[in-house]
């Protein structure tokens, strides 16, 4: 077989200057003499693999297969005439006869070369078609029974056939100008062809076409057809030109620049090579070297080496090139199926969990009951606790204990603010300067797969314009899902079933209500009297002394004035407000001794107020010698507290004026407590007509301080009723509760807090919901000391029991 190597269009016009007898330029008698020869009957047949020989066309061919070559020796030691016929399929190494085409070209070997590489090169002319009759033999080489076929000649008298041979010449010139890869030369060839049949001939032969497409050609008779063909194909060429100048021209500037960087970059690399220097080799087999130790599956290592292929191809000096390395020095450095062993020992746990944190019973249970759980199945799914309680009661320092108790690492991130989703799930390596997400960054900084990873300030998690962080946080604290945790920026699951996450937060409403499911909520209430002390004692005061550089010796404070300072100079649940006080204290000491100045370890009462200024006692009980001022109970952010309810009459026609800073739902309270005593007026001996005569006016004081929520409904109701009435509240009572229309009422939240805010404040009788009682036989009874419980159903039983008989001592005359 012989193989025609073609490089492109008109390819053949780069041997004009090698071979200048054989420049394929004939003229009309030539042709006319080339069709009147005779076609012998029996042919060596010569398969050619990828191209079509045309008549009157002279093409080089390099000889390859054996048969190729014998046939070759043979007809040019005699009247060098063969048959030449294309394959039907390129690809078959040793065809057979089905495996060629019918119709082929008669050829006369022009010349026989040897090249420099061993391999045989002939050039041939095409001189006339034929078809194949019969194959005669197959062996040594293909020899057949062929017939002589001729062309339908052009008549070039014909305007629109002398147009068809202009407009394909034409087209011919374009291509060969506009074309980089095709010699100039060759217009010199289409100039000098006057033969129309020819000219197609020449043009066909050298298309960049399918070897199929050519075979065609060959096979239409009729020469004004084959033009046609031939112009068809000549302008799906030129609109290819079209199209890569198109581009080309486009993409200069940045192949100029590309090119000149990656000549650059090669001349620095073969400098590095020669000093032995190559810092992208090195980095890859520093990273090799690396994964070694790594415990990942197969996904997880399949997806490396792909990553770390790529980057060995990357151009060092490229912006990706950086993004590329820290992804896969991300890869290495995340603990993938590392953990660390959990400490099992429980009464151990429950002595460093009592030893960090005084109370908080509730939440040292539930550890307690996740190890021994943990214990005794070995791969339970981390549960996902959200810790929720008012500031300063040790919520996030509780898992630094949990950390310890379990034998963990320990890692912390705070939410408050977050306001872009990208922080939890991280950016598209797309983005240069991309980054992963928080949690990967901590569970790398974790170096373990199961940490103890606090979410601080869960509540505080904002919304903007770059999506809802909230709704990336129930990927990852879904135990359902977080097994296969997805970022962004590492684009591989990540389990995060093993981490024992831990929520924090002051304010469940703000949490959505999705993400809030997803967590087993702990209340985490805050600390008497009592525990503050203990607390003071055991930690707040040693950690104090260590921040300051003082010794016991040097600083004495006794329960009772650290019991002073709680009462007259906090006002929370928690003991932050506490530490920061007894902080003053201490750097007093600090400047006492570093000023050389004559002290006494022991702080007195007198130096308290020197220090801290004057107390603000401002949870005291006022008592119950105005009518109309009632006591309630409130929740805030920063633990219970108390509040009044002031209710004057003035003359008027029956408005309701409220004041105080009051929300909606606070204000609705005071309408329906004011509706149901209208309404029920005769059950309190009040003449209906008295809410006609009497504008009422209730205020909650410290105006500054916004109030909402519906608890002080049945404060408001007493306080109204006791206005009109002109009755004394009993002495030493609060009450928190919501009211309805038909006079029942409601329970309410925060009792906890609400009734260590009524301690604080010397409170001794409380008035609850009889819903409620379940709230206060789930509280520690030490917190329900010196205090007596009444639980309601109605507002008339509030009534009954917050009203006196006896009428204060400068009453009203209410008419």
């Amino acid at each position: 077989m012989s193989d025609a190597k073609q490089d492109d269009f008109f390819a053949f016009s780069t041997i004009l200057d090698q071979e200048p007898e054989f420049i394929p330029l004939i003229s009309v008698e030539e042709e006319d003499h080339l069709n009147s020869e005779n076609v012998p009957e029996n042919l060596p047949i010569l398969p050619l693999r990828n191209n079509v020989l045309f008549p009157g066309v002279v093409i080089p061919i390099t000889i390859g297969r054996d048969k190729s070559i014998k046939l070759i020796e043979d007809a040019y030691k005699g009247n060098r005439t063969i048959g030449v016929i294309s394959q039907k399929k390129t690809d078959i190494e040793d065809p057979e006869s089905q495996d060629l085409n019918q119709i082929g070209t008669v050829a006369r070997i022009l010349k026989r070369l040897k090249m420099p590489d061993g391999s045989t090169t002939v050039i041939i002319q095409g001189k006339r078609r034929f078809e194949v009759v019969k194959f005669t033999e197959e062996d040594p080489y293909f020899k057949a029974e062929v017939l002589g076929l001729k062309d339908v000649q052009l008549d070039l008298k014909n305007n629109k056939n002398k147009a068809l041979v202009d407009s394909m010449k034409e087209m011919a010139m374009r291509i060969i100008k506009e074309s980089p890869n095709i010699p100039s030369e060759a217009t010199f060839a289409i100039k000098n062809i006057e033969s129309a049949t020819f000219l197609v001939n020449f043009i066909a032969s050298n298309l960049s076409s399918e070897v199929s497409q050519k075979q065609t050609l060959l096979e239409t008779d009729s020469i004004a057809e084959r033009i046609e063909l031939v112009i068809g194909q000549l302008s799906v060429e030129i609109q290819m030109l079209n199209m890569k100048n198109e581009i080309q021209t486009k993409v200069k500037m940045d192949m100029d620049r590309q090119q000149r960087e990656y000549f650059l970059n090669q001349q620095i690399r073969t400098i590095q090579d020669e000093l032995g220097e190559n810092p992208v080799e090195s980095e890859v087999k520093n990273f090799e070297k690396r994964a070694k130790s790594k415990k990942w599956s197969k996904k997880i290592q399949k997806a490396f080496e792909k990553e770390l292929a790529k980057m060995s191809r990357m151009n060092p000096q490229g912006a990706e090139f950086s993004v590329q390395m820290n992804y896969i020095d991300l890869l290495l450095e995340l603990p993938w199926n590392e953990m660390s062993d959990d400490n099992f020992n429980l009464k151990r746990a429950q002595k460093i969990l009592d030893r960090d944190h005084f109370g908080l019973e509730k939440v040292k249970n539930r550890i307690l009951e996740h190890l021994a759980v943990l214990k005794l199945k070995k791969d339970m799914k981390s549960p996902i606790l959200c810790l929720y309680g008012p500031p300063g009661v040790g919520k996030t320092s509780l898992g630094k204990s949990i950390a310890e108790a379990l034998g963990r690492k320990y890692v912390r991130m705070s939410l408050g603010g977050v306001h872009d989703e990208a922080e939890i799930r991280g950016h598209r390596r797309t983005y240069i300067g991309a980054m992963p997400g928080r949690v990967i960054q901590n569970i790398k900084k974790a170096k373990t797969s199961n940490p103890v990873f606090v979410l601080d300030e869960i509540d505080k998690v904002g919304r903007g314009n770059q999506g809802d962080p909230s709704s990336a946080l129930l990927e990852v604290l879904d135990p359902e899902q977080n097994g296969t945790f997805n970022d962004n920026f590492v684009e591989l699951d990540y389990d995060l079933s093993n981490v024992l996450f831990i929520a924090t937060a002051n304010n469940l409403s703000t949490i959505q209500g999705p993400l809030r499911d997803r967590m087993e909520i702990i209340e985490v209430n805050g600390y008497t009297v009592e525990e503050k002390i203990e607390i003071a004692k055991k930690h707040l005061l040693p950690k104090q002394l260590e921040a300051h550089g003082i010794t016991k010796a040097d600083f004495e404070i006794t329960p009772k004035l650290i019991e002073f300072l709680i009462q007259d100079y906090t006002a929370e649940s928690g003991v932050r407000g506490l530490e920061k006080k007894l902080a003053a204290l201490v750097r007093n000491r600090a400047k006492e001794i570093a000023m050389e100045e004559t002290f006494t370890p022991k702080i007195i009462l007198e130096q308290i107020t020197k220090i801290l200024g004057p107390s603000h006692g401002k949870d005291k009980y006022f008592g119950n010698d105005f009518a109309g001022v009632v006591t309630g109970l409130a929740w805030t952010q920063v633990g219970g507290d108390i509040l009044y309810i002031e209710t004057s009459l003035s003359r008027g026609k029956g408005k309701l004026t409220l004041t105080g800073n009051l929300g909606n739902v606070m204000k609705e309270s005071a309408v329906l407590a004011h509706q149901y005593l209208k309404a029920n007026a005769d059950s309190f001996s009040l003449n209906p007509e008295l809410f006609d005569k009497w504008d009422v006016h209730i205020h909650v004081p410290e105006g500054a301080t916004p109030k909402d929520g519906p608890s002080a409904g049945i404060t408001m109701l007493t306080a109204i009723a006791s206005a009109f009435t002109q009755r004394k509240v009993k002495k030493f009572i609060a009450m928190t509760g919501e009211i309805t229309l038909r006079g029942a009422v409601l329970p309410v939240g925060g009792i906890k807090e609400k009734i260590l805010a009524a301690r604080r404040a010397s409170i001794k009788e409380i008035i609850l919901s009889a819903k409620n009682e379940k709230d206060i036989l789930d509280i520690n009874p030490d917190y329900l000391k010196g205090l007596t419980f009444h639980y309601v159903k109605t507002m008339d039983d509030v009534l009954d029991i917050a009203l006196l008989k006896q009428k204060v001592a400068k009453a009203k005359v209410i008419d």
